[in-house]
């Protein structure tokens, strides 16, 4: 009889990015699966929804970048892989990965990394920091842009011995899917951040930063009214700017300037988000620097919502261009301008086209049961060499 499965996932906080959502959806579809389930974190919102009854959580601080805590990590991983018999750990993360990389090595497991950002990687030491990443058995990308991203940039820390292999991020298609949304709901969110009943609503989720681009956003809406005398919508910005005050009176001021304070509404968080895009005609995702992945995109489409991304990275990916969705000339507002008054000209029924479009199209490639499946499918793999 073969041994049990058990993994254990390592990952610096549990909260809502895509990381962590899929290391938590990984966490439990193993244990639905009847292989051994543990994580480390240091903490995270997701923290308090794990059925801890059937995955094993580690509190540890595996956030840290200190030599001295990820020389302790190595010490307490390396106790707990064989305490547990743990056969495959899977960091998803720089610092956590490397006493993860360390513990394996003196332990003799399968060690497993998920590539999920560019990182910035200017300078030796910096790059050297990252290759961690590649010092697994297998290296999972989250898009084919993660995977020609680090055959470009990193190819010396690739070797035959090593596996590369795409495995496109997942979500939970009966999570995120409008017929799901409670109508109530939708009024009394409706109320709380003052919307209009009438007017189009366009939502660009994200936390605030300069690269997710609501400075081009604000511009675009700007040369809507001037240029296309298109004003019949609202916007709702949604997203904390997690300390970034400067930033963000920016962004105040860039709409005061242009006199939208009456059309654009800052929103710092939502617990459902599904019930956010549901409340929107058109999603925008605005990134003026690449989306790994572009998790934006493919909930907005899941619920049945155009999208409108610019044309860098994963969203090139995730979006079937005039079928889905639309891209438009990154750090170009005058183009997202033009995209933007065309789809608010589109009546309903073109406007439904398009959801089902998007909803046929997450349905078929990102939902989270594939991704959790190929995970699973990699993971067997490894123990069979």
């Amino acid at each position: 009889m073969a041994s049990k499965i058990k993994v254990l996932q390592v990952i610096p906080k549990l909260g809502y990015g895509g990381a962590e959502t899929g290391c938590y959806d990984i966490a439990h579809y193993l244990a639905e699966k009847d292989c051994g389930s543990f994580l480390a974190t240091s903490g995270g919102e997701l923290l308090k929804f794990v059925k801890k009854d059937k995955v094993k959580v580690f509190r540890l601080p595996v956030h840290s970048k200190n030599p001295i805590l990820i020389f302790l990590n190595t010490i307490i991983l390396s106790i707990l892989i064989l305490i547990k018999n743990i056969k495959i750990v899977h960091a998803r993360s720089r610092a956590p990965a490397w006493a993860c990389y360390l513990a394996c090595l003196i332990t003799r497991r399968n060690f497993v990394t998920t590539f999920h950002g560019t990182y910035n990687f200017q300078g030796k030491v910096k790059k050297f920091y990252n290759s961690i990443m590649l010092r697994s058995k297998l290296t999972i990308a989250g898009s084919n842009f993660i995977f020609n991203h680090i055959n470009e940039n990193y190819s010396e820390y690739l070797n035959r011995k090593k596996k590369l292999r795409v495995i496109f991020r997942g979500i939970n298609i009966d999570y995120f899917n409008q017929k799901n949304i409670s109508i109530l709901k939708q009024e009394k969110i409706k109320k709380e951040w003052k919307l209009s009943q009438n007017k189009f609503t366009i939502l660009m989720p994200g936390r605030l930063t300069y690269w997710k681009g609501q400075e081009k956003l604000i511009e675009a809406l700007n040369i809507l009214i001037e240029d296309y005398n298109n004003s019949n919508f609202q916007v709702v910005v949604l997203g904390s700017a997690q300390g970034r005050k400067v930033y963000k009176k920016k962004l105040i001021d860039l709409v005061q300037r242009y006199r939208l304070s009456q059309k654009i509404k800052f929103i710092d968080h939502c617990k459902e988000m599904p019930l956010a895009y549901s409340l929107a005609d058109v999603v925008v995702s605005a990134s003026i620097e690449p989306e790994a992945f572009g998790r934006v995109s493919v909930e907005a489409q899941a619920m049945g919502k155009p999208i409108i991304a610019s044309d860098l990275g994963g969203s090139k990916e995730t979006i079937l261009r005039g079928k889905s969705g639309f891209l438009y000339k990154h750090d170009d507002p005058r183009h997202l301008a033009k995209t933007l008054n065309t789809v608010i000209e589109l009546d309903q029924d073109a406007l439904n086209s398009i959801g089902n479009e998007g909803r046929k199209n997450i349905t078929k490639k990102f939902d989270v049961e594939a991704m959790c499946d190929s995970n699973l499918r990699e993971y067997k793999k490894l123990l069979k060499k």
